[in-house]
């Protein structure tokens, strides 16, 4: 038997003597004991907070069943008929009667509280450590990080062609030339590696409205327009940092009478409502979504414990459930007050604004060795987002140009944010050059991911974990795309971690190593990892790092990225971010 089973042999024991135990004394010694044992197997990570609940729970549960029957057993004993208006007081043992003194004190000591609490409030008397009762209803959190990163071009990016060949989208939608500047306004940087420092810092109140809804914000560093970063570049001390609202939502969570979230629907600018895999421990898959996304909408997720019916698994030690998760997410709201040629406003363009609208459905399975299964599918479909082409051309003061005469539908497809990686076609142009560009895609993602967390090491856990993504909308494949990505609509991740699974405390630590393949039109490049190639789509590679815990909520980590362009010349680019990180 190894230290483990022995640990759990002796809290189960102590469990069984508490139920047994007659003397007052004694009782209280062996509960102490054995409560203090539970917890500190929880701190050492070889039980969860869960499965100790759950144990705790059917020991309570065993114990008031052997009191009932000790209490039958010495009511039996007497087999004296009772004398006519003789009334017999069954045997009650000693900690049954001290449960009860407990209990009674704990009421009795609830209702005077309150009583005093209410004449204090009245005669204004001064309550010491008293506090408003709004306080008790919000919570303050935050976390920041200091990151130092280094950013390393590959030599052979310097191959023929490959100089002046991914043009910057997103930049010459925003006025940069092609032809007229030729700086990295208009290119993405393949040559010049960097050294550069980064900051980031959270801060989240949550406030409890009642005991069902409750509304958050949070509030962040970053820059508006990139709604996937929330690292401030140092090197300002000609401005300030912007500090903006990340968050602000309303959660509404309905419970059942054991105390289980069955349903939760939340609106306003909210997290990640989608499984990702991988929990806390891994910090889940950013395949399709980057960790720093917010998400514009309303979702709500429903679901189902497969548990017993008295609130507690089969398994102790398991935790079993099925969950469903829909939503609707606007991601661009139409103008609808561009005027027409004849002066009069245009109908309203609501029928073209973009959506995200997603469902997913997932099981998580815990086995009884504190093993935990986990995966989901999911479907996202993406509305009015692909490209309106102007096809009208005008002489525009001697230059031959189409931009001047786009309709309202064809400003609105032009990408609010893009970083790169989807195919691209042209929505008007002038002598020959783009002057916007749009996706040449539908985007209809399908996407399965899925994880296994074996705490046979416990207190060190190994992870699991895949995900992949397909894109089954209508994708152009023709000579009108702008740039030679490949069209291949299908992405996919592996990943393993191992250590602990949450590193907060001083010599905790853990590591990972993954490899991301993902196409060019696979997902929408302006939501994926910002981080992996810096950033959007066609791209490949590895990425490896680890955490290690310093102090108490306060850990370092260390990451190496090496990744290339899956189509088109060599661009490789190794990426070494070191972070230390706090949480508060």
């Amino acid at each position: 038997m190894d230290n483990k089973q022995q640990l759990l042999a002796f809290a189960l024991c102590g469990l069984v003597s508490l139920a047994q135990a007659g003397e007052k004394e004694e009782l209280l010694k062996l509960r102490n004991t054995t409560t203090n044992l539970i917890k500190e197997l929880v701190k050492q990570g070889v039980l969860t907070e869960k499965v100790a609940d759950e144990m705790i729970k059917r020991a309570e549960a065993d114990a008031e069943k052997q009191a009932a029957n000790q209490a039958k057993a010495g009511g039996a004993t007497d087999a004296t008929p009772a004398e006519p208006g003789e009334v017999r007081v069954p045997y009650v043992p000693d900690f049954v009667k001290d449960e009860i003194r407990q209990q009674v004190r704990s009421e009795l000591r609830a209702d005077v509280t309150q009583d005093v609490i209410k004449e204090a409030k009245t005669q204004q008397w001064g309550v010491p450590s008293a506090l408003p009762d709004w306080i008790n209803r919000f919570k303050l959190s935050g976390d920041l990080r200091l990151r130092s990163q280094g950013d390393y071009m590959a030599p052979g990016n310097n191959a023929p062609g490959a100089s002046g060949y991914y043009y910057n989208y997103q930049a010459i939608n925003n006025g940069a030339s092609a032809i007229n500047d030729l700086s990295n306004d208009a290119f993405y940087n393949t040559t010049t590696g960097r050294q550069w420092f980064r900051e980031r810092l959270r801060l989240a109140i949550d406030a409890k409205i009642n005991d069902s809804l409750k509304t958050g914000i949070r509030l962040a560093t970053g820059n508006i327009p990139n709604p996937i970063s929330t690292n401030q570049t140092l090197g300002n001390y000609g401005g300030q940092y912007q500090f903006n609202l990340d968050r602000a939502f309303l959660k509404y969570e309905a419970v059942d009478t054991d105390g289980y979230k069955w349903l939760t629907v939340a609106g306003g600018r909210t997290q990640n409502p989608w499984f990702v895999g991988g929990g806390e421990f891994t910090g889940g898959s950013e395949l399709v979504w980057d960790a720093d996304l917010s998400f514009e909408g309303l979702y709500s997720t429903a679901r189902h414990n497969l548990s017993s019916s008295d609130g507690i698994a089969e398994k102790s030690d398991s935790s079993r459930s099925v969950f469903m998760t829909v939503g609707a997410f606007p991601l661009q709201d139409s103008i609808n007050n561009r005027a027409t040629a004849g002066g009069a406003f245009s109908q309203s363009q609501s029928s073209h604004n973009k959506w995200m609208f997603g469902g997913q459905t997932g099981l998580e399975w815990g086995f009884d060795n504190q093993d935990v299964f986990s995966m989901a599918a999911a479907y996202y479909d993406y509305q009015n987002i692909k490209a309106s082409v102007n096809n009208s051309q005008n002489l525009v003061n001697g230059l031959n140009s189409n931009c001047g005469t786009n309709t309202a539908n064809n400003n609105q497809s032009v990408p609010q944010f893009m970083q790169g990686g989807n195919s691209l076609t042209s929505i008007c142009e002038t002598n020959g050059v783009v002057g916007l560009a749009g996706l040449a895609s539908d985007f209809k993602i399908v996407n399965v991911n899925g994880s296994y967390n074996m705490a046979m090491f416990a207190p060190y856990h190994v992870v699991l974990a895949g995900d992949f993504a397909k894109n089954i909308g209508n994708v152009m494949r023709n000579t009108a795309l702008l740039n030679p990505y490949n069209s291949g609509t299908t992405a996919w991740q592996v990943r393993m971690d191992a250590g602990w699974p949450k590193v907060d405390r001083n010599g905790q630590w853990n590591v990972f190593a993954q490899y991301r393949y993902i196409e060019s039109n696979a997902v929408l490049d302006a939501y994926t990892d910002s981080d992996f190639h810096l950033g959007g789509t066609n791209a490949k590679g590895w990425s490896m790092g680890g955490n290690y815990g310093i102090m108490k909520n306060t850990w370092l980590t260390g990451r190496w990225l090496s990744t290339d362009v899956i189509t088109g010349p060599k661009w490789g680019i190794d990426t070494l971010q070191l972070d230390i990180n706090t949480r508060f």
